[in-house]
């Protein structure tokens, strides 16, 4: 049952009550045996996408002394530019840089709860040097927002849900995230980058360097523009076998998180993926993911799934069985028990994969982390700049339980 292609929806078919029935099979296959998907005919703007690609590029070609005004270690919010080489997965590092935006929203206030920190005005760059990027930012996201919730409710659909099934988790003014992420060619990259990548099942791979490594998203769905040519992107299957996942114009890669697959009891399946660097002088790989968020006040239970999606998910985790069980090194990140609210487990989370953030603005936090490393025997990485680092923000390879999320 292991998936060797990644399938392509039509969402226009959403749209039309004689193609709807149809749309909502295919997309209830997608979520229970691939947990990774394209989607064409999105309804984002063509304009809009070349102007966000445009000004996205535009920002790595700031001098550095630019892009470090808005370093993210500057503020508690964890929003802002990081350095190529400053984030570890797998134990190794990743060799991208990037700038984190989300939606707009207000300093919290000194009562509120210190998870509420993570909801704060974005750090933009000079708009000297780049005028249209905030605006052309801005509208995308706005678009990314509406797409993403639109996106959810057909999702509870294919799920036999109520359309609304899943909105009691997001805030009226819901926290949404945009990543802009460069991964240089293996030629502009020092040779200590070119090492071994985790292996498929039953497959010898040549050295490669990691763009990103072997991970999962975290909280519902995220969607990524490809920006450009290069292929980079694969998802892996119960086989342990990794697949393509190409550019294809006019499509957004969408990926189940683990939050989704909390919520849905494991109906819906959240797929390990990893960037590789492109090739020496085939120039950078460009990206831009939204990462759809919920509500940090959220406690940690799910919902009611009809019982025929759950024997569905049975019959999946049958066949799993029986082929020998699903190859996934991945495990969940939030833990039931661990943490009163899902702000709680994204803040420590956050602080794991930042510890420059974590030692500036969350020291207390950053201790914690280390004592439980420490006590758990893990070794702490060292990114390229010096700096410890590990774990993840949007994406988790942290042993953990399957979560479940309750909103507040």
């Amino acid at each position: 049952m292991s998936f060797t292609s990644i399938p392509i929806l039509d969402l226009s078919l959403s749209h039309d009550p004689d193609t709807k029935p149809a749309f909502l099979e295919s997309l209830r296959e997608a979520l229970l045996q691939v947990g990774f998907l394209y989607i064409k005919n999105t309804g984002i703007d063509d304009a809009l996408i070349q102007d966000v690609v445009t000004q996205g590029k535009a920002f790595f070609d700031l001098p550095e002394e630019k892009k470090l005004e808005i370093q993210m270690k500057k503020v508690p919010s964890f929003l802002g530019y990081n350095k190529l080489g400053h984030e570890i997965t797998k134990h190794a590092i990743d060799w991208r840089e990037q700038v984190d935006i989300s939606t707009p929203h207000p300093l919290p206030s000194p009562t509120s709860p210190l998870y509420y920190n993570l909801r704060a005005p974005n750090q933009w760059p000079d708009p000297t040097f780049l005028p249209s990027f905030r605006p052309v930012i801005e509208a995308y996201i706005r678009q990314m927002s509406t797409l993403s919730v639109t996106f959810t409710s057909l999702i509870a659909e294919a799920l036999l849900l109520p359309p609304t099934a899943f909105d009691r988790y997001f805030d009226r003014d819901q926290q949404h995230k945009l990543k802009i992420v460069k991964y240089p060619d293996t030629g502009a990259l020092p040779p200590s980058s070119i090492s071994p990548m985790s292996p498929a099942k039953d497959t010898t791979e040549p050295p490669q360097a990691q763009g990103v490594g072997p991970h999962k998203d975290a909280m519902l769905t995220s969607y990524l523009l490809q920006a450009s040519s290069h292929r980079g992107l694969q998802a892996q299957n119960l086989a342990g076998t990794w697949v393509d996942c190409p550019p294809i114009p006019g499509t957004l890669v969408v990926a189940i998180g683990q939050g989704l697959e909390a919520l849905t009891h494991g109906v819906c399946a959240s797929t390990v993926h990893r960037v590789l660097s492109p090739s020496a002088g085939s120039g950078p790989r460009f990206s831009l993911p939204f990462f759809q968020g919920v509500s940090y006040d959220a406690t940690f239970e799910s919902v009611d799934i009809p019982p025929a999606i759950l024997a569905m998910r049975d019959d999946r985790l049958r066949q799993i069985h029986e082929a020998g069980g699903r190859i996934d090194e991945v495990e969940f990140t939030f833990l039931k028990g661990k943490f009163n609210h899902l702000g709680e487990a994204t803040l420590y989370n956050r602080v794991r994969s930042h510890q420059d953030v974590g030692e500036r603005w969350y020291p207390e936090i950053l201790a914690r982390v280390r004592a439980e490393q420490a006590a758990a025997g893990v070794v702490e990485a060292k990114s390229e700049q010096g700096d410890d680092v590990a774990g993840r923000d949007e994406r988790e390879t942290a042993n953990g339980y399957h979560p479940t999320i309750k909103a507040a």
